[in-house]
């Protein structure tokens, strides 16, 4: 019998994770062995049509065995996580808080296409529209092993829908993904070190959620982490909420630090602006959405706005595995 109950729970998810992988590889090695034996059958019978679909089916093994691939590379110490992801709008008003909403909804789109838990844990919304602020808990396997190489600063150019001349615009927006962590993981936090606001929490157009100052704002004085949370009606759960959010963020920036090649990625440790981009969205004169950092690009602006950010994903976890490599060269 297990002493630590969550030990045990640990290591039956673990084991469970494997398993499954282990099942997806099986099943894919017995799927393609039957159609190689299919494509023999068919071409000693004539049948081109026989072929032509085992081939097909082939291709397909091939694109979920490069997923299998990439997914074997989420090895981090926290990679198997839940992830807090926040959205900051940066300078510029009405403008940069629209596109900081629009990221924030391409976040939520993408995480509901991969059947994850979306939690709103606070929104600050913008004086005319978007959000100036907010932060996701996003729950499910891997979500912080495919979100976390998402810090950093977001670039919109777009013929601005608030400017009545249609003139272009440049808006920026940083993202910071952090993972959640469990009680094994001891994060120590002085109290004196942090300063807890309180407020009321509020929700689109000005309608109040609560009477009370309910919501908790935290701030970690020596590294100038804000965290706040505002989605419980107590006040006290949204302060545990909230040190929780302080935690993960504390947690990734040790690990931030532990893989000094990640630093500079780390979005809300640089100025939001020109030169500190990750990624830039462009709506016109054309449409072209790049990663500054791997070079994949997409002309499905739409698309990606949409959600389907995998290709990006993917990209950068493919570059990880490129600079490992290098430097075991």
């Amino acid at each position: 019998m297990w002493e630590n109950p969550q030990k045990a729970q640990e290591i039956m998810q673990e084991r469970t994770r494997l398993a499954n992988r282990v099942d997806q590889i099986r099943s894919l090695e017995t799927t393609s062995r039957d159609h190689v034996d299919m494509i023999a059958l068919a071409e000693e019978e004539g049948d081109a049509e026989m072929v032509a679909d085992s081939e097909t089916a082939l291709t397909a093994l091939q694109a979920r065995l490069e997923k299998l691939q990439l997914q074997s590379l989420l090895d981090g110490e926290a990679d198997p996580n839940s992830a807090f992801l926040t959205v900051h709008a940066g300078s510029g008003g009405t403008e940069a808080q629209d596109w900081a909403s629009m990221l924030l909804r391409m976040y939520m789109r993408w995480a509901e296409a991969h059947d994850y838990k979306i939690t709103l844990m606070e929104r600050s919304e913008g004086e005319e529209a978007g959000i100036k602020s907010a932060t996701l808990k996003i729950d499910g396997e891997n979500a912080y092993g495919w979100l976390k190489t998402e810090n950093g600063v977001h670039r919109l150019v777009r013929i601005s829908p608030f400017d009545s001349n249609a003139r272009r615009h440049t808006s920026f927006a940083s993202v910071s993904v952090s993972p959640v962590i469990d009680d094994t993981i001891a994060i120590e936090i002085d109290e004196k070190d942090l300063k807890i606001d309180t407020y009321r929490s509020s929700g689109a157009g000005g309608q109040h959620v609560n009477t009370t100052d309910s919501a908790v704002r935290i701030t970690h004085q020596p590294t100038g982490v804000v965290v706040a949370c505002q989605n419980e009606r107590s006040q006290h759960k949204n302060r545990d909420q909230a040190m929780a959010m302080l935690k993960a963020r504390l947690y990734e920036i040790e690990l931030q630090r532990r893989e000094d090649d990640k630093a500079a990625a780390h979005g809300e440790k640089t100025d939001i602006g020109w030169g500190h981009q990750i990624r830039s969205y462009v709506l016109h004169p054309y449409q072209m959405v790049k990663d500054l950092r791997t070079g994949h690009e997409s002309t499905d602006s739409g698309g990606v706005l949409d959600g389907d950010i995998d290709g990006f994903l993917e990209a950068s976890l493919s570059r990880g595995l490129d600079e490992k490599t290098d430097k075991a060269s």
